[in-house]
């Protein structure tokens, strides 16, 4: 399969951090389980996340579960920049690190830190997906900013929230 190709059965996650929702991660994780069932069954066997905490890590804790059952996922870790999750606590860290031990593919997207350096992985992610699932309640954020990115190129945007 040819880049273009690949890209039509990838999806990939974006969502604000658990301090900025309004709704924690025993009302979110059963939306975004169906979410991922849906894009399963159409087709999708490559889920993108981006490691941030809350959605992303939901997320992918939900694709890794979905693995044990079917062989054809896999799940690819984008992080912005080397050690990432080095602020977390340490369970968020051990969730973390569950995830990329996990993970089909882990891949940093920048070699530093820099302004900027989250947007820049999110759009690596759009560009890989045709299919974005969000966790958005509508305010400015990198969440707006990825699903704007997204709508601008054309690929479609699931909204849990919604």
């Amino acid at each position: 399969m040819n880049q273009e190709e690949l890209r039509l059965c990838r999806c990939c996650f974006t969502g604000h951090r658990p301090d900025k929702m309004e709704l924690g991660e025993k009302e979110i994780k059963p939306l975004l389980e169906k979410a991922i069932d849906e894009a399963i069954a159409d087709g999708y066997v490559t889920f993108i996340t981006g490691m941030a905490m809350g959605t992303d890590i939901w997320a992918a804790e939900i694709v890794l579960e979905r693995k044990k059952t079917n062989k054809d996922l896999h799940l690819i870790c984008a992080l912005p920049h080397p050690n990432f999750e080095s602020r977390r606590s340490m369970t968020e860290k051990m969730r973390f690190n569950k995830i990329i031990k996990n993970a089909d593919l882990v891949k940093e997207i920048n070699d530093h830190y820099f302004t900027g350096c989250y947007q820049v992985r999110n759009e690596w992610m759009v560009d890989r997906s045709n299919l974005v699932i969000a966790v958005f309640n509508g305010q400015k954020s990198g969440t707006k900013n990825t699903v704007d990115y997204a709508k601008r190129k054309g690929i479609d945007v699931v909204n849990v929230l919604k």
